[in-house]
């Protein structure tokens, strides 16, 4: 199926992108693919017309740049649309099915949501390591790593992948698996869009019943208590891989309000485990903590993570690789009323830090100083996070500039900070980058140089180099 502008589907397939700045993006048709050998002839015809290298969207050359979307939930607006070229817009590959191993492997279509994924799995007491919103798609997370609340026990979405389904450059059709193309299995993993469209991704599933957690919104005045308690939960010998915490720092200036927001998820059905003592004496304003299971708590971040923002986003990761528990957050105040109707800017920015009281001390008096370089800014939530990552969200365009300002200088003001007490990693989550990030690089230049021998061999042509410009690229 093919939808051009100004039809109904292609105004719709527009509006349902993540962030404004995606929404904005106009390409020159959208190709809607029902099925993996769809796609494949898809990807024949694109190439079949392939312009000069150097010859970009919107020249006389034949049009056969494109980008790819799975849900359309990058931040960046070049990730998953182009502009005057083809977007193939995976949402039609959304088939779920299990397998008859013990326990089962299922079989997802790229397409689907996580919330899909798992209204599917809990009645039969089954989970994966997946995304934790329900809007979030399968396939541009998985092929970035996937942070999940099962992270802790089994690691990351990626981690799970028994196999890929690709479609390469010329159109063919191959598995990417342990037994098959393991080369291949490996790159995928991190390796974002640079090799391949994944059209479906088999994963372990785990033997998983009801969970507790939720959402504990506190007055910024337990600062203090939250980076005592953050360092305490990351010390190796408290470690409980049934833990999973995110603690956000937010402002809202149209509020004039911060706040602590805690998600804390403990993936067995326990009501306040030892793991979490320390937040359970913390003074709260509210909290939505209870006894439930994952599609519940997924429709809960969806909430906190709408559609219809405008977004940047920035890591820094050191954290996640010492911590083994990722922290992060939804970084914005929706349940304290922001309208969305209102909000047509969005910014994040993530970085890493080290497990220790100093380094979190740190990275929250940074933040708590940037908030005057943006009080001004109507409409704005502005949050940092420990992966660590910044999200900002205003309600006006001409702002666009100034907050982008405000989040380069808030991450430069972190990496000097914890940068001088030596607990800065270089490694950058690519699902949380911001555009003028390399997240690729950060990965090393053994692990690079390995990248580049894969596509090398999967993608001579360079397919998914020069004609599917968004998203992050290894280096050539």
């Amino acid at each position: 199926m093919v939808s051009f502008p100004n039809s109904t589907r292609y105004v719709a397939f527009l509006k349902s992108y993540f962030s404004l700045q995606a929404t904005a993006v106009r390409p020159a048709c959208i190709v809607s693919p029902q099925t993996s050998q769809d796609v494949s002839v898809a990807m024949s015809a694109l190439v079949s017309l392939r312009a000069p290298i150097d010859a970009g969207p919107g020249s006389d050359s034949p049009c056969c740049h494109f980008a790819i979307r799975s849900r359309g939930h990058a931040s960046s607006p070049g990730a998953s649309n182009i502009a005057g070229g083809v977007t193939i817009d995976l949402s039609g590959l959304s088939s779920l099915a299990l397998s008859a191993a013990d326990p089962p492997v299922l079989s997802v279509g790229v397409g689907s949501t996580w919330g899909t994924v798992y209204d599917y799995l809990d009645p039969m007491n089954l989970s994966v390591s997946g995304g934790r919103d329900a809007d979030v798609g399968v396939g541009g997370l998985t092929l970035g790593g996937g942070i999940s609340h099962f992270g802790p026990r089994i690691g990351w979405t990626f981690d799970s992948v028994v196999s890929f389904e690709v479609v390469l450059g010329d159109g063919t059709l191959v598995t990417a698996s342990a037994d098959k193309n393991p080369d291949l299995l490996w790159a995928l993993r991190g390796g974002g869009n640079n090799l391949g469209i994944v059209t479906r991704v088999d994963l372990q599933t785990l033997p998983q019943s009801q969970i507790w957690g939720g959402e504990v919104i506190r007055p910024i005045e337990t600062t203090a208590e939250q980076i005592t308690a953050l360092a305490a939960f990351c010390d190796p010998d408290g470690y409980d891989e049934f833990a999973a915490l995110l603690i956000t720092f937010a402002y809202s200036s149209d509020l004039d309000l911060q706040v602590v927001v805690n998600d804390i998820e403990y993936t067995k059905p326990v009501v306040n485990p030892p793991v979490f003592q320390a937040f359970k004496n913390m003074t709260a304003l509210s909290s939505t903590q209870r006894i439930t299971n994952m599609s519940d708590l997924a429709v809960e971040a969806e909430v906190n993570y709408p559609n219809g923002f405008r977004y940047i986003s920035h890591p820094l990761l050191p954290l996640i690789l010492r911590l083994r528990t990722p922290i992060s957050s939804a970084g914005n105040l929706i349940s304290y009323g922001v309208p969305r109707s209102r909000v047509c800017g969005q910014a994040s920015a993530t970085l890493t830090i080290a497990s220790t009281a100093a380094a979190i001390n740190a990275t929250v008096l940074a933040w708590n100083a940037s908030i005057a370089s943006v009080r001004g800014i109507p409409g704005l939530v502005w949050g940092t996070l420990i992966i660590v990552d910044l999200n900002a969200k205003w309600n006006d365009a001409a702002f666009d500039g100034a907050v982008d300002t405000a989040v380069r200088a808030l991450i430069a003001a972190v990496r000097r900070d914890v940068g001088s007490l030596g607990q800065l990693d270089p490694f950058l989550y690519i699902n949380y980058a911001a555009p003028w990030q390399d997240p690729i690089k950060s990965y090393g230049p053994d692990n690079v140089a390995r990248l580049q021998r894969v596509r090398r061999k999967y993608d001579p042509d360079r397919v998914f180099t020069d004609l599917n410009p968004g998203g992050f690229k290894i280096p050539k």
